[in-house]
């Protein structure tokens, strides 16, 4: 490569964009074809070459654009893809059908994938760039690379948390082949998953590259290419060199392919022949791709504080606009002026597109923000909640015998029958997770419905959450209805982010364009007689409260549990929704309520067509007025034996509101209930820091009832411990007769 003049000297005051622009001005005008490096024999035609350079040049002014325009006040976000436009190869490459979970440094792709589906790449950023309300990726919400016609899904990942949705959605392609599920893409699309190299080292990436693995080595098709663009920087933190090609070169299952993005003509025979291989393999392969930092992380970041002048102009040198500009002339297709004046022209129009966009609406109430984060609608989701399938279906799933024409039964056993129900109704349905099939789940929730279902549509998974709900988010996008188990709420907490950063923000993000639809349930709380402690016993939901748009629910009998399943499931196919259904495992196989043998917990399954709205608790002893007790789970078969027992002892009348939904909380039912009774106990299983009880203090202070009496019962602010030691922290029924005594004035005896 013929090399320009010396940048100018590193310094804090020196502006780095600057830099690499004039550099590339001062070296295109100085170009000789005698100075140039000829290129090795490339399989890159003159017209794709022409238009790989528009696509580069596109993403790099629109970098540049964005340093300008930040300092007026119109741009709000710099991370830019400058010393990356490489991966144009790839986004002119593959299809626009191939859904693409993109790095934050795809400027290149997503300008060469727009070029090839007839998308206003300029424009369309330069909205993005602005938070215009009009940005067609976002609606304003966030610079994120996305486009609905380019199946290029929208989200703000930077550490690795897309990637294992991105596996999901490889195995979902290969998986509609089986089951005969029809998507919306040709069978033989591929996904491309993008990611810097120090990405690599996240514990999420490494589990989606487990995954994929894990797959392959079972001979499943897997037709996902993971693309690392690696410049050797994260941020400040330097990649040891040749990190990545050791560590991924000779992995078990995973096709390794290197590229030279800094050099089309090198870099392109590789990258299509990656891509092809994946196609026709049907194989996971992983594409590290040569890259460069230019002008740093952001807009904000002074690299000299950590890189050296001399490895800020090696960098620099490396540019590969410099490279392709000197392909352009080497082959006669531009003379030096020319190349300029396309450059200069690209310039121009981007900040005039920039100036553009900053006149366009942006978000300014809270409505249009939130629009997308929940969608419902309420009258559509009752009728879906409402349906069931045929009775010849369900007389051959239920073996002759239908559930409603069955015997009472407890917990475990109505949600076995709901999920039968509703892989019968919903052919799209899956139920998957570690154990669910032939064993039938660790607690046999799942029993039978691999046999009924086949392993296509009841499989387990490796042991590992973040792939579990990857998977989930995956195989939504494409058109299924996951319902993924995690088995024990404990195990959560390790896989959080997948829901609180990915599933739950997709369609925020993406202004409602994408969905990833879900009920994902949790054997939960605590209760199992000190069994497993920590665990298996965990009572915190603290983590799941907080995560916008998710639904929570949470039943304490069977029927109740059909009913909110049946919703549930309604609300992820009109919706798009994403929930979590805490099964309490205590209740699993509880059968009795106030004595040995009365079954007084195990109910009836509900007839078809019953369902539970949103929000919509449960309350027994409705015309008592004297203590409202509120509660959820474990809660409320506690609290119906301390009615009972102040009712026999003292004649005194309790009101027990059964929550069921824990988010959103129903405030005006609570505040309707409280308003009606003297004195209120909420009882919650959940630690007294971070519980439930704060958001229903908080519902009732807001309805102006904070003049009320109240107490609360809550788990202790620690961890749950093995063995008896475990119902030293937890809620008892001794606790909770203790404080309504107290609330209602009745003497200690």
């Amino acid at each position: 490569m013929a090399m320009g003049p010396a940048p100018a000297p590193a310094s804090k005051n020196i502006n780095r964009a600057e830099v690499v622009d004039q550099n590339f001005m001062a070296h295109v005008s100085g170009l000789s074809e005698a100075d140039i490096e000829p290129s090795a024999d490339s399989d890159l035609d003159d017209k794709t070459l022409l238009s790989l350079f528009d696509c580069q040049l596109q993403s790099r002014q629109m970098d540049l654009m964005a340093r300008i325009k930040r300092l007026e006040n119109k741009v709000f976000y710099t991370i830019g893809s400058s010393g990356h436009e490489g991966n144009a190869l790839l986004g002119y490459l593959s299809r626009t059908t191939d859904p693409a979970y993109l790095h934050y440094r795809s400027g290149g792709f997503m300008a060469a994938r727009s070029m090839r589906g007839g998308v206003d790449f300029v424009r369309d950023t330069a909205l993005s760039f602005a938070a215009s309300r009009n940005d067609p990726a976002s609606g304003g919400r966030h610079k994120v690379w996305g486009s609905k016609p380019l199946w290029v899904q929208p989200q703000t990942s930077t550490i690795a948390s897309h990637l294992p949705k991105a596996v999901g959605a490889a195995l979902a392609i290969a998986h509609a082949g089986r089951v005969g599920h029809s998507l919306e893409i040709p069978a033989d699309s591929i996904v491309i998953c993008s990611f810097g190299d120090a990405s690599t080292n996240h514990s999420t990436a490494q589990g989606a590259f487990n995954m994929a693995q894990w797959a392959a080595h079972q001979g499943l098709p897997v037709p996902i290419m993971f693309v690392c663009e690696d410049n050797g920087i994260g941020i400040s933190v330097k990649s040891p060199a040749n990190w990545v090609h050791s560590n991924y070169s000779n992995r078990h299952g995973l096709h390794y392919v290197a590229a030279d993005g800094l050099d089309l003509a090198a870099g392109y025979a590789p990258v299509k022949a990656a891509l092809e291989d994946c196609r026709s393999r049907r194989r996971p392969v992983f594409l590290h791709l040569r890259t460069t930092r230019l002008m740093g992380h952001a807009g904000t970041d002074f690299e000299v504080d950590y890189r050296h002048q001399a490895e800020l102009e090696a960098a620099e040198a490396l540019d590969p606009l410099l490279r392709t500009a000197e392909l352009l002339v080497v082959r006669g297709l531009l003379k030096p002026r020319q190349i300029l004046d396309r450059y200069q022209t690209m310039h121009r129009r981007c900040l005039d597109e920039a100036d553009r966009a900053d006149t366009e609406p942006r978000l300014t109430e809270t409505a249009q923000i939130m629009a997308p984060l929940a969608p419902w609608h309420p009258d559509r989701v009752v009728h879906r909640a409402q349906q069931c399938a045929d009775e010849a279906t369900r007389l051959a799933v239920f073996d002759q015998r239908l559930p409603e024409r069955r015997p009472r039964k407890h917990l475990a056993v109505l949600i076995n029958w709901a999920l039968t129900d509703l892989l019968a109704q919903y052919d799209q349905a899956l139920v998957f997770g570690e154990d669910v099939a032939q064993k039938g789940g660790v607690y046999t929730v799942t029993k039978g419905l691999y046999k009924r279902f086949g392993g296509a549509r009841v499989f387990n998974t490796l042991l590992d959450e973040q792939s579990i709900l990857g998977l989930a988010q995956g195989y939504a996008a494409l058109g299924y209805l996951p319902i993924p188990e995690i088995q024990y709420l404990a195990y959560f907490h390790n896989a959080c982010d997948q829901v609180r950063g990915e599933a739950c923000s997709l369609q925020f993000f993406s202004n409602d364009q994408f969905r990833n639809p879900m009920v994902m349930r949790i054997a939960a709380l605590g209760y199992q007689k000190g069994f497993g402690g920590h665990f298996h016993n965990d009572n915190s939901i603290t983590a799941l409260r907080d995560i916008p748009g998710l639904v929570v629910a949470c039943p304490s009998r069977g029927d109740d549990a059909v009913l909110m399943l049946r919703t549930l499931m309604a609300l992820a196919k009109i919706d798009g929704r994403v929930s979590a259904f805490l099964e309490p495992i205590a209740l699993y196989m509880t059968k009795d309520l106030y004595q040995e043998g009365d079954s007084g917990w195990c109910f009836a399954y509900p007839e078809p067509g019953r369902h539970i709205a949103v929000g919509q608790g449960r309350v027994y002893f409705p015309d008592a007025d004297e203590l409202l007790i509120i509660t959820y789970g474990n809660g409320v078969p506690m609290s119906l034996r301390v009615a009972r027992e102040l009712l026999d002892q003292h004649d005194r009348n309790i009101r027990i509101l059964d929550l069921r939904w824990l988010l959103p909380l129903n405030d005006v039912q609570i505040a309707e209930h409280a308003e009606a009774c003297n004195k209120i106990l909420i009882v919650d299983e959940g630690r007294n820091s971070g519980g439930v009880s704060e958001g229903i203090i908080t519902a009732l202070q807001q309805h102006g009832l904070q003049h009320k009496p109240l107490k609360r019962v809550t788990s202790l602010d620690t961890y749950i411990p093995l063995g008896a030691a475990a119902n030293l922290v937890l809620p008892d029924e001794a606790g909770i007769l203790l404080e309504a005594r107290k609330l209602l004035g009745i003497e200690p005896e």
